[in-house]
């Protein structure tokens, strides 16, 4: 029985956890985007929130633990057959990634399924993706209990007969005055009439 074991063995040994786990990140964060099988997605999403959220710190330290935890990789980019480096994860990590989520807290990543198939042994695959700067969270709104939302309509209905009721009383009032004048004229007239 594995009661309070935490994480995925995925099939490795722990040393080839971490270096799968660490290679992982590193690619999520020079790419953006990665596509692997459902179970890695999920064991390494935690680490790579982390990861972010130590980045949003900025501080020396924060970049040491990083460096640490990741290792510090180089992001090599191929340009007319030549590799050319392009900076290093953790450079680009506190830089762009860490600033990108300031106002964010948490959920930096999302896992889209995939409709393929992974040929060898046939797993789901899924795509893990970085939230992009313009994406704003859901806001999430409360799902009311009929009781709830028959109380919500029968307030409705007041305060909409409510408005009925003013707007008469204002309308009749608006008239008042008016047939108050024309009674005025025409007793107005009456009177000249009878001198």
């Amino acid at each position: 029985m594995r009661h309070r074991v935490a994480g995925r063995c995925l099939g490795r040994k722990s040393e080839h956890r971490l270096a799968l786990r660490r290679n992982l990140v590193a690619s999520l964060i020079e790419h953006e985007t990665i596509s692997t099988t459902t179970a890695k997605a999920k064991e390494i999403r935690a680490f790579a929130e982390k990861l972010i959220t130590m980045a949003k710190q900025g501080t020396l330290s924060a970049r040491r633990r990083a460096i640490a935890l990741l290792g510090d990789r180089d992001i090599i980019d191929y340009e007319d057959n030549k590799a050319v480096k392009k900076g290093t994860i953790i450079g680009k990590l506190f830089s762009e990634l860490g600033p990108r989520y300031l106002d964010r807290p948490g959920g930096y990543t999302r896992i889209i399924p995939l409709s393929l198939r992974r040929l060898g042994d046939n797993s789901k695959l899924v795509l893990l993706q970085l939230i992009g700067p313009d994406e704003r969270p859901e806001e999430k709104t409360k799902t009311k209990t009929k009781r709830g939302a028959r109380k919500k309509a029968k307030e409705v209905k007041e305060v909409k007969v409510d408005d009925k009721a003013k707007e008469a009383v204002e309308a009749e009032q608006v008239i008042q005055p008016e047939e108050t004048a024309e009674n005025n004229s025409d007793a107005d007239k009456s009177n000249q009439q009878q001198q």
